[in-house]
């Protein structure tokens, strides 16, 4: 059986993993020597399968693109609390990424790699002095979860998250009926309600 393995992301894998949603490479590097890591990573027998990427946590950042733009997972507009100045923002999963692009391996899907990429991602921030993990959570439908490349409120709270806010977001919900991931009978509030977790040390 193949074995998982979790670990940072640090420079030396830059030209092996895939870059998608983290920016340029300058940035990159920039990022991993600011923070020390810039993802997560999956690797099943030493193969990329996925990786969550964070930041430090910028209370003032906007996504000009909304859903559309890597800045939607840290906006999280007038509704959040004071943080401390050390807190480490959750971005993107992508869980299934064989290679760079959408394309997701729909047969990892599933199988708790996105859990152990979190569960990976809150030891290494406590080891390394982080005094907050910031997520934004998404609805607990698997179809959206897929297409979003998130985890739902009750997996953050079961690793000690506290939800602080919540609230529909109509750009997303229009997206879902878009692609046939949701009807037009199911409810916006279920659906498409996105929040901000916290996590503190």
């Amino acid at each position: 059986m193949a074995e998982m393995t979790y670990r940072p992301m640090v420079a030396d894998d830059i030209a092996h993993v895939p870059l998608d949603c983290h920016g340029g490479v300058e940035t990159i590097r920039s990022r991993i020597e600011d923070i020390g890591a810039a993802a997560i990573l999956a690797l099943e027998d030493g193969r990329h399968v996925g990786q969550l990427q964070f930041r430090r946590h910028d209370p003032g950042l906007r996504s000009a693109s909304g859903l559309w733009s890597p800045d939607y997972w840290g906006d999280f507009g007038e509704v959040q609390p004071d943080l401390p100045a050390g807190a480490l923002g959750i971005f993107c999963y992508h869980v299934g990424q064989l290679r760079s692009g959408q394309e997701r391996d729909s047969s990892y899907q599933g199988r708790g790699i996105g859990a152990g990429l979190l569960d990976t991602l809150i030891g290494w921030a406590r080891a390394s002095g982080f005094a907050a993990v910031v997520a934004k959570c998404v609805p607990p439908h698997r179809p959206v979860m897929a297409f979003m490349g998130g985890q739902p409120a009750s997996v953050y709270a079961a690793r000690g998250f506290e939800l602080v806010a919540a609230w529909e977001d109509p750009q997303l919900h229009e997206a879902l009926l878009e692609r046939g991931l949701v009807g037009t009978e199911d409810d916006p509030r279920s659906v498409a309600q996105v929040g901000m977790c916290v996590r503190r040390f």
